[in-house]
């Protein structure tokens, strides 16, 4: 276990970050971004807005998946859910976090 109770760990050219080890990702939406230089800031500061949006959901751990790339950095995130979720909402809530423009902008950003 890393810093401050995350796992980080590379595999396969990739950076994932999770709460709970293994990664397991019960949730997930993926989407592109510029190049970054440390995907680890990234992957930081998406857990952190992925939980402010999803903190209601009972049994949510969140997990981020960061890799480079042909056209950028590569970004999964979601998490695991222990328990019954409403899957269909809680994407749409994940997806808007990863689409909205404020977020996007401060991410690469920070991790450039």
């Amino acid at each position: 276990m890393g810093r401050r109770g995350w796992y980080m760990q590379q595999q396969d050219g990739a950076l994932i970050l999770a709460r709970r080890w293994p990664a397991r990702f019960d949730l997930s939406v993926e989407t592109r971004l510029p190049p970054v230089a440390r995907r680890a800031r990234l992957a930081h500061q998406v857990r952190q807005d992925l939980w402010r949006a999803l903190q209601h959901l009972r049994g949510f751990s969140p997990c981020v998946w960061v890799s480079d790339g042909p056209e950028g950095t590569v970004l999964r995130a979601g998490g695991r859910v222990e328990g019954r979720a409403p899957r269909a909402q809680a994407e749409a809530c994940i997806a808007g976090v990863l689409e909205d423009a404020g977020n996007r902008a401060r991410w690469v950003r920070w991790s450039s």
